[in-house]
């Protein structure tokens, strides 16, 4: 049975090839067609790693938060931020202090300091958010804190918020 695939195997290079357009001393040839008549590829499937290198695997973030939950605390937490910044909108004196919401997008515009744009972003379970100070962040929801946090630094949406604000307004604020 090995020898009949192998042979088959061997078939297969000429057409391979000539599509390939590779000559005899091709160093992709021999590389790319070795990895075919490798002997893992004789075995049944299943029971050896493919000899074929693969990139990192995408992430599924449907599978890390199902979409209705994804909903339920990205859209409580986006609410929960627009009453508290109308409400330290009241104790700061800043011109042209304004929180909007609309289209689920989160917009604090801050006068000439800059202005924050926080949303959802559906397919990849995140919040993202502009900032003035920082740049974007995406942010994913953790179980263990309970909370929005950018992976590359491990970030609190809502501590990053808190600790920007207080720099750009001078006044402390308490989102959590």
């Amino acid at each position: 049975m090995a020898s009949y695939c192998s042979r088959k195997l061997l078939l297969l290079r000429i057409p391979l090839c000539r599509a390939l357009k590779l000559n005899s001393s091709s160093i992709i040839q021999r590389s790319f067609l070795s990895t075919f008549t490798h002997k893992s590829v004789l075995e049944p499937s299943g029971s050896h790693t493919s000899p074929l290198k693969e990139g990192p695997a995408a992430i599924d973030y449907r599978s890390l938060l199902q979409e209705d939950e994804y909903h339920r605390l990205a859209n409580a937490t986006i609410h929960d931020l627009l009453d508290k910044l109308e409400e330290y909108g009241d104790s700061v004196d800043i011109d042209s202090f304004d929180v909007d919401y609309g289209n689920e997008v989160l917009t604090l515009k801050l006068g000439s300091l800059g202005t924050y744009v926080i949303n959802k972003q559906t397919p990849n379970r995140q919040i993202w958010m502009s900032s003035p100070v920082s740049g974007p962040s995406r942010f994913d929801w953790d179980q263990n804190s309970q909370g929005w946090v950018y992976r590359r630094t491990k970030a609190n949406l809502v501590k990053v918020l808190e600790d920007e604000l207080e720099k750009l307004c001078g006044s402390a604020i308490d989102l959590s």
